[in-house]
């Protein structure tokens, strides 16, 4: 199956830059640009990708609010930041408007292409670096022990799971480390987020790290 993604970003460069790496992948099909949120939303109504690959600071509609928006007019869309970390805010603020992942704009060639097919597939682009940084904004020691007393759902192997997962590691490299097979993995990654009641990879990760399970 193809996967159709949508590019935002108010650098033209930017976006020529992102297309070809995209397009190089068979598997990938870019089926339109947009240079601000506004655009964005338009296109994704008219185009319905299947992820599109926002950019967070922009001129007129920010990624942000266009995230929430996306919500609404095109919801099967699912929503990778692009992002250098210079406004933080910008970043939780897409967690909480429903961003299944964050990219940093430095991502390699074959990580931005691993990380799109996941999204594509209903993971999250959640690198290590991310990781750190969304732990050290957004999670704070209120709520661990309500946070801890969530995970006590979860199977042992669905903990070893969630463990690994918390670490910012694609399906492929849980089940690596694990010795699972990468379907194993995403079966595993279904029932915690069933488990746990959240909405993507993006708040079971959260979860785990205000419960102390990394």
């Amino acid at each position: 199956m193809t996967v159709r993604v949508l590019l935002v970003d108010d650098h033209a460069m930017m976006r020529a830059g992102l297309a070809s790496v995209l397009g190089s992948d068979p598997e990938i099909e870019v089926v339109g640009e947009a240079g601000d949120g506004a655009a964005a939303v338009s296109q994704a109504r008219r185009l319905t990708p299947d992820v599109v690959l926002m950019d967070v600071e922009m001129p007129g509609v920010d990624g942000v609010t266009a995230i929430g928006q996306l919500a609404r007019v095109a919801p099967s869309a699912r929503c990778l930041v692009l992002t250098t970390f210079d406004v933080d805010d910008y970043v939780l603020g897409a967690l909480r408007a429903g961003a299944a992942g964050f990219l940093l704009k430095t991502t390699p060639p074959r990580d931005l292409i691993r990380a799109v097919k996941d999204c594509a597939a209903g993971g999250s682009a959640l690198g290590p670096t991310v990781v750190r940084r969304l732990v050290a904004s957004y999670v704070g020691v209120e709520g661990a022990p309500e946070a801890a007393a969530e995970l006590e759902r979860l199977t042992e192997r669905e903990r070893d799971v969630l463990g690994v997962m918390a670490r910012g590691l694609s399906n492929a490299e849980i089940g690596a480390e694990l010795f699972l097979t990468e379907n194993t993995v995403r079966t595993h990654v279904a029932h915690i987020l069933a488990k746990l009641g959240v909405r993507d990879r993006v708040q079971a990760v959260i979860l785990a790290h205000r419960a102390g399970l990394v």
